[in-house]
């Protein structure tokens, strides 16, 4: 009996489903479940937040495409993590290590080839056009340092370019203390504060950190203390690393952030009147460096010269020098006083 109930039923394996379903069919989505949120769905951004893009221009492309490999196998100390990430996060360059590596060292063997084809051709043309040995001497070696400066050059472009960022953000982060307090008195979050202050294009550098901790909120769903500490350890500027710091330090420990605000307004401002006077020292400084050095000091070696062209018998090698105080010596150090003047030149 049974053994008779056991045929009828079948097999221990019968009651399970066996059989192979296709689970690669693509459902049709209805539109409650669309709004419900069921499913994927496309999200409009509020303005200010950034998505990722990579930006690459076709020589790096390229670059990727050839040196990938050369990159990875002797290179891979440069992973995550290192000084390089930092910097061309910092800078705000939007290549990955791997990337930028692979753009520099194309480069660099682009740049050994032409001092190789150079230094053959230009070594031809001396021996038969019978041209003096040192200029030879004089090319050769340059043409072998034009690689070194690449490398060099290249590796230290992220630092530069976040340098100058920190600096930006250095210059306007008083007029923007004054946005972020204006808007804390009048009771706004901090996810707006960050939100509104990256839609002001008027605060340069300052925005983008903004839209970077908004994109950090709105798009990749962190929290907003999360993004904002990740925010301070990727800025270039220590005030506003300061600032980000304090925000997260405030939060946690229970404080109010309306008082943090207005002290860190009061104390940028402060400091941007301690700045602005030493900057007014130094040049008042530049201006008598620049008065002795490019006024005076030509004059005087202009009339000494020419003195010594009338009295001595050197009247060849006096003009000679003449020429380079008038073509060399004063436009040289008229640029360099430029370069110095605007280097501390405020834009804001």
């Amino acid at each position: 009996m049974a053994r008779k109930q056991t045929q009828k039923s079948g097999t221990v394996f019968d009651r399970f489903d066996t059989k192979l379903t296709d689970f690669t069919k693509q459902k049709m989505m209805k539109q409650e479940d669309i709004a419900k949120g069921k499913y994927p769905h496309p999200v409009k951004l509020v303005k200010g937040t950034v998505p990722y893009h990579e930006s690459l221009s076709r020589y790096q492309k390229s670059a990727r495409i050839f040196m990938a490999p050369f990159v990875r196998r002797y290179f891979s100390n440069f992973g995550e993590g290192s000084k390089l990430e930092m910097d061309l996060m910092r800078a705000h360059i939007k290549t990955r290590v791997e990337d930028y590596l692979a753009y520099v060292w194309l480069t660099v063997f682009i740049m050994i080839g032409l001092a190789i084809g150079v230094s053959a051709a230009w070594g031809t043309i001396t021996i038969f056009a019978k041209l003096p040995a040192w200029l030879a001497m004089v090319i050769i070696p340059l043409m072998a340092l034009l690689p070194v400066i690449a490398y060099f050059v290249l590796m230290a472009m992220p630092a530069i370019t976040a340098k100058s960022r920190g600096k930006d953000i250095n210059q306007r982060i008083t007029y923007a203390m004054n946005f972020i307090s204006t808007l804390a008195s009048a009771d706004v979050s901090v996810d707006v504060i960050f939100a509104e202050l990256s839609k002001q294009s008027i605060y340069g550098e300052i925005q983008k950190e903004a839209q970077w901790i908004n994109r950090d909120i709105e798009l990749l769903g962190k929290d907003v203390l999360t993004a904002i500490r990740e925010g301070s350890a990727r800025t270039p500027s220590v005030k506003f690393q300061d600032f980000l710091q304090g925000v997260v330090t405030t939060t946690l420990s229970g404080g109010q952030l309306k008082p943090y605000f207005l002290l860190k307004s009061e104390q940028f401002a402060r400091l941007a009147a301690l700045d602005g006077k030493q900057n007014q020292e130094t040049l008042g400084m530049l201006a008598e460096s620049f008065v002795t050095v490019v006024v005076a000091m030509p004059l005087f070696l202009i009339v000494m010269m020419s003195l010594m062209a009338l009295v001595g018998k050197t009247a060849g090698s006096s003009i000679m020098l003449l020429y380079l105080i008038v073509f060399v010596m004063i436009p040289v150090s008229q640029l360099g006083f430029i370069v110095a003047l605007k280097s501390m030149m405020e834009e804001v």
